[in-house]
């Protein structure tokens, strides 16, 4: 018998995912993005980012911030929120001075861990047409096969309008307005500020509610201070009102919610503790 030698491959981890009635969520991971604390959020100061909110950086001092998707998922039909990044490993060097590092593309991989494929899914719901999370939507594969070949992709009216670089590929596309059901038990939230047509988007079960509210909120850091402006916010004035709005939605006792870019984990909820509110992550569920 020969000898086995070398260090095991140890198993990826289980794929953040929360049973909500008929529907079931999985945090799909893309890859990660560094943002550089004091010029993403400029009001803040170094003091800020110490204490307890250390914890929310990368040994490097940037927010540590995870890219990907939401997968929503009710008996046959699958909803994708968000594609992630797509196949692209852009070094600090080469990004904009907001962020470090920046790269994407686990997600079909991540996916099929659900016994899922990009084919599979039946509606693609943008938060908003960033490149960070429209990245594996409008790409064509070999020989022109387009991968999510059965979706129909979903954005509001203004995020469509305001969006500057057309498809390589023709997609049915849809329009969602404000409290429009797009998926079965999922309607649109229109979360203005971030882009003019930001959506945030509402699984209800009728006993639990879960919001996958896109780039509303970079890091449970913004849950002390939604009043700091977001350098990267289109209308900054209009996105501190959307997360004073939000906040009382968020915290309510039948909500949980998905945080795209929250390292510490993305699906858990806003809870209060000692009077201020702080991100009660999956594990602590």
């Amino acid at each position: 018998m020969p000898l086995i030698t070398g260090t095991p491959t140890p198993p990826p981890p289980v794929l953040p995912s929360l049973r909500l009635g008929r529907h079931t969520v999985t945090a799909i991971p893309d890859g990660s993005v560094q943002l550089h604390p004091l010029r993403w959020l400029p009001e803040s100061t170094a003091d800020d980012w110490a204490g307890d909110n250390a914890s929310l950086l990368d040994p490097h001092g940037f927010i540590e911030a995870p890219i990907g998707a939401l997968l929503v998922e009710y008996e046959d039909s699958a909803l994708l929120i968000d594609t992630g990044f797509g196949p692209h490993d852009i070094p600090a060097a080469d990004t904009i001075d907001t962020i470090g590092a920046l790269r994407g593309g686990a997600l079909p991989h991540a996916l099929r861990r659900t016994g899922r494929t990009l084919e599979d899914i039946d509606t693609v719901a943008f938060t908003h047409l960033h490149d960070d999370h429209v990245g594996w939507a409008f790409r064509s594969g070999p020989a022109g096969r387009f991968p999510f070949s059965r979706a129909t992709f979903v954005a509001s009216r203004e995020e469509w309008a305001d969006w500057t670089m057309p498809p390589e590929v023709s997609v049915p596309a849809r329009t969602a307005g404000h409290g429009e059901e797009i998926f079965p038990g999922v309607t649109a939230r229109l979360t203005p500020g971030h882009t003019r047509g930001h959506t945030s988007y509402v699984i209800d079960t009728g006993e639990h509610r879960l919001i996958a509210f896109g780039d509303v909120f970079h890091t449970p850091a913004q849950f002390a201070r939604p009043d700091w402006p977001v350098s990267m916010d289109t209308l900054p004035e209009q996105a501190v009102r959307t997360r004073y709005e939000l906040l009382p939605e968020l915290t309510r006792p039948d909500t949980l919610a998905f945080g795209i870019h929250f390292g510490q984990g993305q699906l858990g909820r806003v809870v209060e503790e000692d009077g201020a509110l702080r991100w009660g992550p999956h594990s602590e569920l």
